[in-house]
């Protein structure tokens, strides 16, 4: 039985457990100048929660502040709220919601997640490490890469910017 699976099962694990902000970070990597730089930042406005009822039945959310995107830079960031890109006037969430996980070997699993940005949804399909922190919570860690014009992200300045995302998350929860 993997170390995923015996946490799964283990009567500790099972309940409600919610995201704890000040232990977690959500950052993206995306490349500009035709591929030449990476801008690199993170969303800073972010809260979520989940419920793990046994090791095949899990389920969470993390809504995320779209307008608490911080790259570095302010003129970039407020670029980055307008309607050609995030748009956050008029979508100001971000989620990500987890339908159902399965254990992948070892400390990892793997989530069926979707992910909305503008209003649009799509399948984000994740494979998580899930670290059992010393006080009682769980870490898991993640990257991903999403298309970013799939979300209707599409502002792109003669060019420059790359349709891939890359995502990471390294978020920590602890159970209620």
């Amino acid at each position: 039985m993997s170390a995923v699976t015996t946490f799964l099962s283990s009567p500790e694990a099972v309940g409600v457990w919610s995201l704890d902000t000040e232990q977690s970070s959500i950052r993206f990597e995306n490349g500009t100048m035709w591929g030449a730089l990476k801008v690199r930042g993170a969303f800073t406005d972010f809260s979520g929660g989940g419920e793990i009822k046994d090791a095949k039945t899990v389920s969470g959310r993390i809504d995320i502040k779209a307008a608490s995107i911080d790259t570095g830079l302010g003129t970039r960031d407020h670029d980055l709220r307008r309607s050609n890109f995030f748009d956050t006037d008029h979508y100001p969430d971000i989620t990500i919601v987890v339908k159902s996980g399965e254990p992948a070997g070892g400390d990892a699993a793997r989530l069926n997640a979707d992910l909305t940005v503008k209003g649009i949804t799509g399948p984000l399909p994740l494979k998580v490490d899930i670290t059992p922190l010393g006080d009682g919570g769980v870490r898991l860690t993640t990257e991903t890469t999403v298309t970013r014009k799939q979300f209707a992200v599409e502002g792109n300045f003669l060019g420059m910017v790359g349709n891939k995302t890359k995502l990471k998350a390294s978020v920590v929860f602890r159970k209620v």
